[in-house]
Parts: C-alpha cells; sequence; structure tokens
C-alpha cells in the first residue's frame, strides 16, 4: 500500500514539474483589456459626439470630416482635436461646439489612444 501511494505521488510529481512554458513561443498573447483602439472606443464617441457637425459632408462651420480611422488620427495629430475636446466648459473652441463637454474619462481615454500610438 505504501509502495503504491510513493508511487502514485512520484507519478504526479513528474506530471505537474513537466507542465511549464520554457519558451516565449509557447505562451499565448493575451489581449490587453485596457487597450483604447479607434474601433473599440474611440468610434463610437466620435459618432456620438462629433458626427453632426464633423459628418461625411462638415456642416455649422466644421472645417473637416471625422468620419473614419485616418481622418480621426489626423485631426488628433495634426489639428488639435484633444485641445478642442479638453478645454473648460464654455471656453472658446471646446467641442463639442455648442454642447456639453466631454466626460474627463472620455477624454482620458482618447488620451490614452494617442499615446499608446492610434491603434486602430
Amino acid at each position: 500500500m505504501k509502495k503504491k501511494t510513493i508511487l502514485t505521488l512520484t507519478i504526479l510529481t513528474t506530471l505537474l514539474a513537466s507542465c511549464t512554458n520554457d519558451s516565449e513561443a509557447d505562451l499565448v498573447d493575451v489581449p490587453n483589456e485596457n487597450t483604447v483602439t479607434y474601433t473599440n472606443y474611440v468610434k463610437n464617441v466620435i459618432d456620438s459626439n462629433c458626427l453632426f457637425c464633423h459628418g461625411a459632408t462638415p456642416s455649422n462651420g466644421a472645417p473637416m470630416s471625422l468620419t473614419t480611422y485616418s481622418l480621426v488620427k489626423d485631426a488628433v495629430l495634426n489639428r488639435g482635436l484633444l485641445d478642442r475636446i479638453s478645454r473648460p466648459q464654455g471656453s472658446s473652441g471646446m467641442m463639442p461646439n455648442g454642447g456639453t463637454r466631454l466626460p474627463q474619462t472620455t477624454i482620458d481615454a482618447i488620451t490614452k489612444w494617442q499615446t499608446d500610438g492610434l491603434l486602430e
């Protein structure tokens, strides 16, 4: 009986010890759930808050469309989009124009999107 227990423990120990990941190729790439991308977050914010003026045909004095990833990316990199949405409520040039300032958590997420490389 004692030999059977020792044999079972030896086999279990051997099996457990052989379950390792010694190479990076064995590891599964788990996406970071905190990653902000255009598709999973930014597009919805733009669609809900900006397209009234920044649609396919800009209106109400909007200088550009924000209907695609490349246009929104360009607005962040070259047109001051983050500056405009970060201005205090009622400030000149604050966006959305004539609306309520976006929640700070939304602004922070879009800033993180830029910091992380404007992922699509």
